[in-house]
C-alpha cells in the first residue's frame, strides 16, 4: 500500500505515554516514503513499524520529529542528506532491517542530535546479538553462529527461528559452511565503528555508551580528519544490492508472495548439486556472498541454477 496523503490523514495521531504527538502508520507495508509533507510537521514521533520500507529518504522539512520507529522494515540505506530533513531527530529504531555494511550507515554521523539508535537483527550487527553455538564440538575454536529468521515474511508473527548450524546441517554441508562463514566474519567493530561515527550517540541498542567505549573507538579509528587505516577501509566498503517490496511480487500462479514464504521450506540436493555449492562456498569471497547463498537454498532455490525437490 502507498503511503497516499488519505493514508495520512486517515491514521491515527495521539500523544504517546511520553506526552508526545505520535502518528501511527504501523503495518501498512508501504513500500516508500512519500507524501510526509501532508502531516504539516505535527507530529514529535513517527511509527512506520512493520512496513516494507527500503530506503530512508525522502522525508519533508520537519523540525519537530525527534523519534522514527522503522522496525522490522526493510531497509538498506539512508539519504546523505536526511539530517537537513530531520535536524532534531534524537531517537532512530532501525530493528529487523537490511543493513549489511558499516558503510551504509555513514550518513548517520550527521545528525547533530542523535542519542537514541537501535540497529539489532540487522545483519551488520547480527553476528554481535545472541551468539549461540548448537555444535561446539564440531570445531574447535570456531566461531559462534548467530540465529536465523527463516520463513515468513517481516512483520509476522509467526517467524520460525532457525539456528545456522541446522540449517546447513540439512543440506550435508555444515563444517564447510561454518569454515568459511568463520574465514569471512571477522570481528567488524560494529559497536565501536559506530560509537566512532556518531559521537552524539548516548544508548546504542538500549546499551548505554561509555567512556571506555568512547576512548576504544578512538583507539581504533582515529580522528575524523585522520581516519586510521581501519576505518577507512570499512568507510570503502558498501553494499551494492537493491531491494525489492514483497507488495511488488504479486500474485505467482495463484499463490501470494506472502502465503508463498509461510513456511520453511529446505532444499534436497543431489550429489551433483552439492559438490557446486561446495565449490561455491569454498570460492565465496565475503560473508555477504554466503548469506546470499544461504538465503537462495532456503527459498527453494539451488545456487548456480538447477530444480529439485524440496522437503517441508
Amino acid at each position: 500500500m502507498r503511503l497516499t496523503a488519505e493514508l495520512i490523514q486517515n491514521s491515527l495521531s495521539y500523544l504517546n505515554p511520553l506526552k508526545d504527538r505520535e502518528l501511527d502508520l504501523r503495518g501498512h507495508r508501504i513500500p516508500a516514503v512519500e507524501n510526509l509533507g501532508v502531516a504539516k510537521d505535527q507530529s514529535d514521533a513517527i511509527d512506520l513499524t512493520d512496513n516494507d520500507i527500503a530506503s530512508l529518504a525522502n522525508f519533508p522539512l520537519s523540525p519537530r520529529l525527534r523519534c522514527l520507529l522503522l522496525a522490522r522494515n526493510r531497509v538498506n540505506s539512508i539519504q546523505p542528506t536526511l539530517a537537513n530533513s530531520l535536524p532534531n531527530l534524537e531517537t532512530l529504531i532501525l530493528t529487523a532491517n537490511n543493513f549489511a555494511e558499516l558503510a551504509d550507515l555513514d550518513p548517520l554521523r550527521h545528525f547533530q542530535r542523535l542519542a537514541h539508535l537501535s540497529l539489532m537483527e540487522n545483519p551488520v550487527a547480527r553476528h554481535e546479538v545472541r551468539l549461540i553455538s548448537p555444535v561446539p564440538a564440531l570445531l574447535p575454536g570456531a566461531p559462534l553462529s548467530s540465529s536465523l529468521f527463516l520463513g515468513s515474511p517481516r512483520g509476522s508473527r509467526n517467524r520460525k527461528l532457525l539456528r545456522r548450524d541446522e540449517f546447513w546441517e540439512d543440506l550435508g554441508l555444515g563444517v564447510l559452511a561454518r569454515e568459511n562463514w568463520g574465514a569471512h566474519n571477522p570481528p567488524q567493530h560494529y559497536r565501536p565503528y559506530l560509537i566512532w561515527r556518531c559521537p552524539t550517540v548516548r544508548f546504542l541498542d538500549y546499551r548505554r555508551v561509555r567512556d571506555a567505549e568512547r576512548q576504544k573507538s578512538r583507539e581504533l579509528f582515529g580522528t575524523v580528519d585522520e581516519p586510521s587505516a581501519l576505518a577507512s577501509k570499512i568507510m570503502g566498503i558498501k553494499s551494492r544490492t537493491f531491494d525489492v517490496p514483497s507488495s511488488a511480487l504479486g500474485n505467482v500462479n495463484g499463490v501470494t508472495a506472502a502465503s508463498s514464504t509461510d513456511r520453511v521450506s529446505r532444499v534436497k540436493l543431489t550429489e551433483k548439486e552439492k559438490k557446486r555449492v561446495e565449490g561455491l562456498i569454498r570460492n565465496a569471497k565475503s560473508l555477504q556472498e554466503i548469506a546470499r547463498l544461504e538465503k537462495e537454498l532456503n527459498e527453494g532455490r539451488i545456487p548456480g541454477g538447477g530444480f529439485d525437490a524440496m522437503e517441508e
